[in-house]
């Protein structure tokens, strides 16, 4: 029997009965997580309040933690069972001060899902000098999780759910300038090495956590339309990409091909609550699914054989887990 997810050895449907235009209602049907507690980083506005409500809906206490809290409340108030929580991905500090209030309340964590993130934006760094999509898509969520380890711990059987991307196909991880330091910037190749790296980060993660009753999964939302993602995102660049006309209006065949955002919260929701991933983790799941292993680079769609790499899942973990003086104890 397979026990990990390495190289892709399980990266095949499980026939979940969804597909890409299942909705999170539908793939949370009948599903009651009364009594569970739940923690959604960017909750308030796009796949993350649709996740955030269609848990709460289901029974769930939701926790949103936010950088900007007057703009989660005006989102978030009518919504019962929720908890507003500042943090800033950013800031080290802000996620150890987040992370450290949940674990003195002394409660369980069934459900962390790593939602936030950025993509499209220029060359930036923190103040510890991570490019800026690293330190958002990766480094954040990887410290997290580390951070409120205790609690998923007790829980006795959580799931940590990552948000991550077919985007992830723009770029391996690069051991050797991860923050473009001696090499040119390109926003969607610090895109991809960002969700390379969050899909690295799940294998080895459950691989590590399901001893302790943790398991671990990653997920492509797809293309979803009416989203904040691509705020900063030059009109040429999605010209380039065919994505839009000379006078950057997306293209109908492209406009046709989103998902709303129901559909694109469908996978985060069916990661963290189906039956059918009870006794399997360390996957990367699309559509409501777990994705086929894509070994075709004309094709976009599955996960890429880099990108669940046993060495490399485990170089990255010990990499980060000194640099960030964070670790799963």
């Amino acid at each position: 029997m397979k026990q990990n997810n390495y190289q892709g050895a399980l990266q095949q449907s499980i026939g979940s009965g969804f597909n890409a235009r299942s909705t999170a209602s539908e793939v949370i049907r009948g599903i009651d997580l009364t009594g569970k507690i739940a923690i959604v980083t960017g909750g308030n506005t796009g796949i993350g309040l649709e996740t955030v409500t269609i848990l709460a809906s289901a029974g769930a206490k939701v926790i949103v933690p936010s950088r900007d809290i007057e703009k989660a409340r005006r989102n978030l108030g009518s919504i019962d069972g929720i908890e507003l929580e500042t943090l800033n991905l950013m800031e080290p500090a802000s996620i150890d001060a987040f992370a450290q209030k949940f674990i003195e309340s002394g409660r369980p964590l069934h459900l962390l899902i790593n939602n936030a993130g950025i993509m499209w934006v220029p060359l930036r760094y923190s103040r510890e000098r991570f490019e800026s999509q690293l330190a958002t898509n990766y480094l954040a969520p990887y410290r997290l999780t580390a951070r409120l380890w205790p609690a998923l711990k007790l829980a006795n059987g959580a799931r940590v759910v990552n948000v991550s991307s077919g985007g992830h196909q723009f770029s391996d991880f690069d051991f050797d300038d991860p923050n473009f330091v001696n090499r040119n910037y390109e926003t969607l190749l610090g895109y991809g090495q960002s969700k390379t790296a969050l899909n690295l980060f799940t294998v080895e993660l459950d691989e590590r956590a399901k001893a302790f009753g943790v398991r671990a999964y990653a997920l492509c939302p797809g293309a979803v339309g009416e989203t904040e993602l691509s705020r900063e995102a030059p009109v040429d660049l999605f010209q380039k990409l065919g994505y839009s006309d000379a006078e950057g209006n997306i293209l109908p065949e492209v406009a046709a091909s989103l998902k709303t955002i129901p559909q694109g919260a469908a996978t985060s929701v069916w990661c963290a609550t189906s039956p059918l991933l009870n006794s399997i983790g360390g996957v990367y799941c699309e559509n409501a699914d777990i994705a086929e292993l894509n070994r075709d680079k004309s094709v976009i769609g599955g996960i890429k054989p880099y990108s669940l790499d046993r060495a490399n899942a485990k170089h990255l973990w010990e990499l980060t887990g000194s640099g960030q003086e964070c670790h799963f104890k």
